[in-house]
């Protein structure tokens, strides 16, 4: 089964988005806003896609607030993660800000909350699943 990590300061978002992965795309979800647990995960390949809050209000690694423009540009960084496809979701949804937050962080994806059509936000995120290799 393929694994979301939700990476969410907001518990209700993060439970919303679960709910709907679960329920509606067949996924496996895991949850966290600790950069460290991110990093731990993404390194181990125990997720197959990222979603990540823009503005994590609470998020620290190595003693520095991030938030996730800038966890997701470590990721994309790091040769060992940068194929791993992560889909920005954020409520600043003005005119500009996607092409703005796509650039700044190099992510593959943007999703502005509220996420109000559940199919149409499955479908971006399976969309950037890899494709299956000789499992099922």
């Amino acid at each position: 089964m393929r694994t979301v990590l939700i990476v969410e300061d907001d518990l209700v978002n993060a439970r919303v988005f679960s709910k709907i992965l679960t329920k509606r795309g067949g996924l496996n979800v895991k949850h966290t806003e600790n950069v460290e647990e991110v990093m731990k995960i993404a390194h181990a390949g125990e997720a197959d896609v990222i979603l990540m809050d823009v503005s994590l209000s609470r998020s620290v690694y190595q003693g520095k607030a991030v938030d996730g423009i800038k966890i997701t540009q470590m990721l994309k960084a790091d040769p060992k993660t940068a194929k791993l496809p992560i889909i920005l979701v954020t409520a600043h949804a003005m005119a500009g800000d996607r092409e703005s937050f796509l650039d700044q962080s190099g992510a593959d994806g943007y999703i502005s909350k509220p996420v109000v059509d559940h199919q149409e936000f499955v479908d971006s995120i399976t969309a950037l699943l890899p494709k299956e290799t000789g499992k099922e």
